[in-house]
């Protein structure tokens, strides 16, 4: 965006009610800026522009009507209000079929105006963050796209990958639940000196415990009942790549001390083999557990553990990482709409407000289904109420409330009660944040919050 401050440009070639409105809306906390004509807004406005127009119909040069078509030229989405005399109800509605945002009719209130604007303001915010997210995804490399975010946690694990990955060292990858340890993974194989060769997933947990061993080592025919012909396990079938060992901590405790000696001596041997066969593989293995506890308990070798924890990786939860929720939102549906050939519907406040407020259990997992529901046109709100409907609390109003008062308490708790760099933060005007302090009771610094710059 241009500002974090949102501009009013006001047009009205009437001294007396151009002067009226710009102190009556000032008085509402907004920022304008007034024009007699219609040129000079033309001059001022651009797309990355975070403003509403709000012009008079009947105006002598360029009338509202031709502002309009020339506004919606630089930027489509850019709001433009139209102000109308009760003979242009019907120049009016028609603009609002060429694309103005709304009109209001003479008389009116300023509060009424300034209700529309508000809104039309909204609309425009969410345009240009979808936009800037937009570019952002476009311009990021590819290791970005794959782990999306601009928070320091996740920055951090982008850099750790990067500094790993060119080395052969094991690595042990922690994270909860879809938190996406197989794309850390993935990205450590493809962007080391191992890329050409196989990545091996092996899920620990899905593997039935009478064939894991065979699954991992392989086998000579008749190793065992069954076994009529050799089969290459995929330790072996990985040689010269990468073996990922998800959810390790379900291996079985025996198979724990084979692969222990494996991932020292780099050999294996197949069921019903003498023969040792050298492994040059790099073992990158995953657990949502705190394996150093699971040991404690007996579930999980000791020495297992600080073989694999030469090298930890882990990633945070994404409640820990509010910041890249939108971004990596919008990334998930620009995938979802190419796998279902779908538009990305309009991002409502509603929904960005369910975005931020949930806390996001399944992770990233969690949110590509939420993204693809979105998508579909699946997601019409209800997702967010989760308690009884009959609870006030949990309606979406009220929830959106308590997200903003939380917001706005840990950014006066931040600036130690200074007013200016909060509602500078927050792109809003002194007054509004005033009345959003007062609304919600918030109460800060012995009971006074204080505007000293």
């Amino acid at each position: 965006m241009s500002s974090n401050t949102p501009l009013i440009h006001l047009v009205d070639d009437d001294d007396d009610l151009r002067h009226a409105l710009a102190q009556g809306l000032e008085l509402e906390g907004l920022d304008v800026v007034v024009h007699q004509r219609a040129a000079p807004v033309l001059d001022a406005l651009g797309r990355d522009e975070y403003g509403v127009v709000v012009s008079d119909i009947r105006m002598p040069g360029d009338d509202g009507l031709i502002l309009l078509k020339k506004i919606l030229a630089i930027d489509p989405s850019i709001p433009v209000i139209l102000i109308t005399g009760h003979g242009d109800v019907d120049l009016a509605v028609e603009a609002m079929r060429s694309g103005a945002y709304d009109f209001i009719e003479k008389p009116f209130a300023v509060s009424r105006l300034s209700a529309v604007i508000e809104r039309a303001l909204e609309k425009r915010r969410l345009v240009l963050e979808n936009r800037t997210l937009r570019t952002e995804l476009d311009q990021r490399n590819d290791l970005t796209q794959r782990l999306v975010g601009r928070s320091a946690a996740i920055i951090r694990l982008r850099g750790q990958i990067a500094a790993v990955a060119e080395t052969d060292a094991d690595v042990l990858v922690v994270g909860e639940t879809g938190s996406g340890k197989e794309v850390v993974a993935r990205a450590l194989h493809d962007y080391g000196p191992r890329r050409e060769g196989n990545f091996v997933a092996i899920n620990c947990a899905a593997l039935p415990a009478d064939i894991f061993e065979s699954e991992l080592f392989g086998h000579e025919p008749g190793a065992f009942t069954g076994a009529q012909k050799q089969r290459i396990g995929k330790l072996e079938h990985a040689e010269g790549g990468t073996v990922f060992l998800d959810e390790i901590e379900s291996m079985p405790l025996d198979l724990q001390a084979k692969l222990l000696r494996t991932i020292e001596q780099r050999s294996i041997e197949r069921l019903g083999s003498n023969q040792t066969i050298p492994l040059d593989v790099r073992f990158v293995a995953a657990t949502k557990f705190d394996l150093e506890k699971e040991g404690s308990k007996g579930t999980f070798r000791p020495d297992l553990y600080y073989r694999l924890n030469v090298i930890t990786l882990e990633i945070p939860p994404l409640r820990a990482r509010k910041d890249d929720i939108s971004l990596l939102f919008f990334h998930l549906a620009r995938d979802a709409r190419a796998r279902y050939r779908r538009e990305i519907p309009d991002i409502s406040p509603e929904l960005e407000a369910e975005l931020l407020m949930r806390d996001w259990p399944g992770n990233v997992r969690e949110l590509r289904n939420f993204a693809d529901r979105f998508v579909l046109g699946m997601w019409s709100g209800s997702d967010v109420e989760t308690e009884s409907a009959s609870d006030p609390s949990s309606n979406l109003a009220n929830r959106v409330a308590a997200f903003e008062k939380a917001a706005i308490e840990a950014e006066l708790s931040r600036h130690n009660g200074q007013l200016k760099p909060v509602y500078e933060a927050f792109g809003i005007s002194r007054k509004g944040l005033y009345d959003k302090i007062k609304r919600h009771g918030i109460v800060f610094d012995d009971g006074i919050a204080t505007d000293r710059d």
